[in-house]
């Protein structure tokens, strides 16, 4: 393909990539380097029409608002906002670890510090989640692939259903399902034979239940595309197996595993992606009592009706794509070094 021609047909995509990706990543990281200018305040006195005043310190919304004026997007703070105790906490993590208590204790302090509170859950979930999620999607693809063509159909529709309900909307539906009314929550009480009970409550069992949530709506991906690959499995190959005696486990474990690798790095890159930046789950179980993630710290800053925090809403923003990238770099390390070992 003439260079012109490979030029014409990529521009509009790389144009949209750096109006929609590329600039707005740009634009996140320059805030994150500012602070919300500090309110000016001012002392009033109030006096009373038979004597008597009192003085009061309230906010000057004007000059407040003059300021915002002059530096809207506040005060400059460099890299202040993202070593401060809301984000790394840089001089926290000096002192926990220079006090030397033993990797329980460093653990559990680490773990009372808000962002390393969130990455721990947002690492579970991601590294749980991602390879179990495969698991049953390559599971599902196996089994619908061997069911008459008459059962296809339905069979399929039902295993994609996690993935046609909103994420929202599904965890909501969970919610309602594990309290103390729900049939789930219901169900465990009778169970264990607790009836104070509560999976909203403890810990553990909130993790537990966001993971098996995340399980469930992440499979329908992986198991649309497996099943897609197993649609590509050389049948000759498959052939020569059987005739040789290759039992079934056998056929599986060295024709069509080796098949669908490339679409297993695929799906981990994508499903790794979407899992770090959980969110819906929390929201929709209201979990964040017991388990808060990057995006949920993104959102909570945002949303406060008093002073949006935009400066450390970019922080988190900023280390969430540098986490990211820490992520997925092992993985496409070895998918280059295989291409350039195929190449």
């Amino acid at each position: 393909m003439p260079h012109k021609t490979f030029l014409a047909f990529i521009l509009p995509s790389i144009i949209a990539m750096v109006l929609f990706i590329a600039l707005p990543i740009i634009s996140v990281a320059v805030q994150s380097l500012y602070v919300e200018h500090d309110k000016v305040l001012v002392t009033v006195e109030n006096c009373q029409p038979l004597g008597g005043c009192t003085t009061e310190t309230v906010v000057d919304s004007e000059a407040t608002a003059k300021l915002k004026a002059v530096a809207p997007l506040g005060e400059f703070n460099g890299l202040g906002t993202y070593f401060n105790h809301a984000h790394l906490a840089i001089d926290e993590v000096a002192e926990i670890v220079s006090d030397n208590t033993g990797f329980a204790d460093i653990v559990a302090r680490l773990y009372n510090l808000p962002f390393y509170r969130a990455l721990s859950f947002t690492l579970a979930y991601c590294f749980i989640v991602t390879p179990l999620a495969m698991l049953l999607g390559f599971l599902i693809a196996l089994a619908i692939n061997m069911v008459p063509r008459l059962l296809k159909g339905p069979v399929i529709f039902f295993s994609l259903l996690p993935m046609i309900i909103t994420p929202l909307i599904g965890s909501l539906i969970l919610y309602w399902m594990i309290s103390a009314e729900g049939i789930l929550g219901v169900g465990l009480k009778w169970l264990f034979s607790d009836p104070t009970l509560s999976l909203k409550s403890s810990l553990p069992l909130t993790w537990i239940t966001l993971i098996i949530y995340g399980i469930w709506t992440n499979a329908p991906f992986s198991f649309v595309v497996f099943y897609a690959g197993l649609q590509t499995v050389p049948g000759d190959t498959m052939e020569s197996a059987m005739i040789d005696g290759a039992s079934r486990w056998e056929r599986i474990r060295y024709v069509v595993m080796p098949h669908l690798r490339p679409l297993a790095t695929f799906v981990a890159l994508v499903q790794l992606m979407d899992n770090f930046r959980v969110f819906e789950p929390i929201v929709g179980l209201s979990a964040q009592a017991n388990a808060t993630s990057l995006s949920f710290a993104i959102f909570n800053d945002l949303r406060n009706q008093n002073a949006q925090q935009y400066g450390s809403a970019a922080t988190t923003s900023m280390l969430t794509i540098i986490g990211v990238i820490i992520l997925l770099m092992p993985v496409l390390i070895r998918t280059w070094r295989e291409y350039h070992q195929k190449s």
